[in-house]
């Protein structure tokens, strides 16, 4: 019994630590190529409170894995959730700081990949969440992770 694969049998993504499985999700994403990135990537900011864009070039591979991570682990939510999810504190200077939202067009883009790709699906409560193709594929590179 030295693995979790010998206890319970199989692994999920929540059986690893999430930036470990954002990071190969990412690169996984990124190798398969079935991503389709906009062309705005290099010069957007990802919300109202950030200053500039991200300096990772990956960036929006990350952003994708990690929000279909969220999916994952909490189906049925759509992208003004996940937009209050990903915000946080706008600095205003001398003035009090407010909650700023995430910009929605990045995560509805993303989740519009994710679904034409399969990993995600819409529900019929409203929302998204994951397909049995996107757990496969997604528990798959969570147990390659533990196993490494």
């Amino acid at each position: 019994m030295d693995s979790l694969e010998t206890v319970r049998g199989g692994c999920t993504v929540k059986d690893v630590p999430a930036a470990d499985f954002i990071a190969a999700y990412a690169a996984h994403l990124k190798k398969v190529g079935a991503i389709e990135v906009p062309k705005y990537v290099d010069y957007v900011k990802t919300g109202p409170r950030k200053e500039l864009a991200p300096y990772d070039p990956d960036w929006y591979y990350v952003r994708v894995a990690s929000l279909a991570r969220r999916v994952y682990c909490r189906g049925g939510s759509g992208v003004g959730a996940y937009a209050k999810v990903y915000g946080g504190t706008k600095d205003n200077g001398s003035a009090p700081c407010h909650f700023k939202r995430a910009s929605r067009s990045i995560i509805r883009h993303a989740l519009q990949q994710l679904e034409k790709i399969g990993v995600v699906e819409q529900d019929a409560n409203g929302g998204r969440r994951i397909s049995r193709k996107g757990q496969a594929e997604m528990d798959t590179q969570a147990s390659s992770l533990l196993t490494n």
